[in-house]
């Protein structure tokens, strides 16, 4: 292990400074820094002042060939301390334009990367165990159609429909009998589709689905919810109830009692009954903050950790996982059902009525509680990260898709199955632990993609991150942030593609990284 990593550290160094040697010298070379100063209407004296300051601040003086190791030496100047990127033509240092472009590119890309990949792995997954049914079709169909669509247009469409129609729909939010009708229709013949079994079987499952949209959204068209929306005490631990199903079956299957009576008591125990105090902690307390909130997360994980040590008896860790978990999704209902309660003062006093925003990351000069900051933040970000999700999720379902069914057809599957294991146990702790192994790769390298900034996406949402400081650094020749932009990319993909490699090795004890 420690000659593999001694040899993929030094392997990458040598390929980091020959590439970043040709990017800089490319860049220097692909226009004149000093084009917007020769063609000012500044008078002539003022223009040359400033061309020789230009020119003494960026070493422009000094041949790109060279220049470049003057650079390079302030990168090792960080073995002293003294680490620097240089300067931008405007004068700011590049390690601070890199600082707030990073920042705005990470709170953009994170969510979109990991809710696209759990959505579109899931996907992959159930396309991959229902293969050729209706329901493998019609995903195939819209994955395919939204992985040929071109995010620019996913984004201008959004804006349209989801923000400006939306936002004019909540000045008076009915929802017209037509579309009530339309969206039954659509839901039951996706559900059909989606559960399939025989026709007795897809008409019932079509007569729910049908009525189910119909009974939601005419409550919601009677009580005026899309004004004031909220789960409230009947919603919330009925959806905390769904969610420990769903980890109960994925982790250990529902026929294991200690693990369901885990779950669902853990889910009872903070959607229901710590339901009246969190929300009296929430409302009465006025330190509410990001790490307050994040330490409630850890204490109800520990609580549901021994909610599951309670109902363990012999074989304490699956129950110990499955309450975990169920503590994690049950809590952030409960915070998702707070935020919903501040939404209609958010909309009314923040926004005057128009709460999904278009442009940008956040209000200016907003400065309120925790919970209009964290809508003020998600209303930002809602478009974007819808849109990036869009395309990730129709990508990531193909590739997991494709790679669980080549791994069902091994023979190693064939003999679990042999043996008498239940299908979950085949599917989620033999088949999919290897099918996630060319997944890993493609996030590997889909991530030092998502930190070089998603540029189209920031240009049409106004968003100032990585992808906006390239793009204007290319517009200017102005080589230092091109040069900081190169760097954290390749280190970020240079970083991922290791881990990678030491993921391969956990997911698959056949592969060792020190062949």
């Amino acid at each position: 292990m420690v000659s593999f990593i001694v040899r993929r550290i030094l392997a990458s160094l040598v390929v980091l400074f020959v590439a970043s040697y040709l990017v800089y010298n490319l860049a220097a070379n692909s226009s004149d820094p000093l084009a917007d100063l020769r063609s000012s209407t500044l008078p002539t004296a003022q223009k040359h002042a400033l061309m020789e300051q230009r020119i003494a601040a960026l070493q422009l003086d000094i041949p790109p060939y060279l220049r470049y190791f003057i650079w390079f030496g302030g990168i090792l100047a960080g073995f002293v301390g003294k680490f620097t990127l240089g300067d931008t033509i405007d004068g700011q240092h590049v390690t601070d334009a890199l600082g707030s472009a990073m920042g705005a590119t990470l709170q953009l890309v994170t969510t979109a990367f990991v809710i696209g990949l759990i959505i579109g792995v899931t996907i992959g997954i159930a396309t991959a165990l229902r293969i050729y049914s209706t329901f493998d079709y019609i995903t195939t169909f819209i994955a395919f159609l939204f992985f040929s669509l071109p995010v620019f247009w996913v984004a201008v469409m959004l804006k349209q429909f989801a923000a400006i129609n939306f936002n004019d729909f909540l000045s008076s939010p009915v929802i017209p009998p037509l579309w009530i009708g339309i969206i039954a229709v659509v839901s039951g013949v996706v559900w059909m589709g989606i559960v399939g079994g025989g026709w007795r079987r897809r008409l019932i499952v079509f007569g729910v689905a049908v009525l189910a949209p119909i009974a939601v959204l005419t409550f919601t068209n009677l009580t005026g919810w899309f004004k004031t929306p909220s789960l409230g005490p009947v919603v919330t631990p009925a959806l905390a109830i769904g969610a420990a199903v769903i980890v109960t079956v994925l982790s250990t299957g529902w026929a294991n009692k200690r693990s369901r009576y885990t779950a669902l008591s853990v889910a009872l125990g903070i959607g229901l009954a710590l339901y009246y105090p969190l929300h009296l902690l929430f409302n009465q307390f006025g330190v509410i903050n990001i790490g307050t909130v994040l330490l409630l997360i850890a204490v109800m994980i520990v609580l549901g950790g021994v909610g599951g040590w309670l109902w363990g008896g012999n074989d304490r860790r699956p129950q110990i996982r499955t309450g975990a978990i169920t503590a994690f999704a049950t809590i952030l209902i409960v915070l998702i059902d707070r935020f919903m309660e501040s939404w209609g003062i958010y909309s009314d006093q923040v926004t005057n009525g128009r709460p999904i925003s278009t442009v940008g990351a956040n209000t200016p000069d907003l400065d309120a509680v925790f919970w209009i900051n964290g809508l003020d933040t998600f209303s930002h970000l809602i478009l974007p990260t819808t849109a990036l999700i869009l395309i990730s999720v129709a990508s990531y379902s193909r590739y997991a898709r494709a790679s669980l069914l080549d791994v069902l057809n091994q023979d190693y599957i064939r003999t679990a199955r042999a043996k008498g294991l239940t299908e979950r146990t085949v599917v989620m702790r033999h088949a999919f632990r290897n099918a996630l192994i060319p997944i890993t790769t493609i996030i590997a390298l889909d991530l030092g993609a998502l930190i070089s900034g998603a540029v189209l996406t920031e240009t049409v949402f106004a968003w100032s991150g990585m992808g906006a400081l390239f793009v204007q650094a290319l517009r200017k020749v102005d080589v230092n942030p091109i040069m900081g932009f190169f760097l954290v990319t390749a280190i970020t993909v240079i970083v991922f593609n290791f881990l990678a490699d030491i993921v391969y090795s956990a997911l698959d004890p056949r592969i060792r990284v020190t062949a």
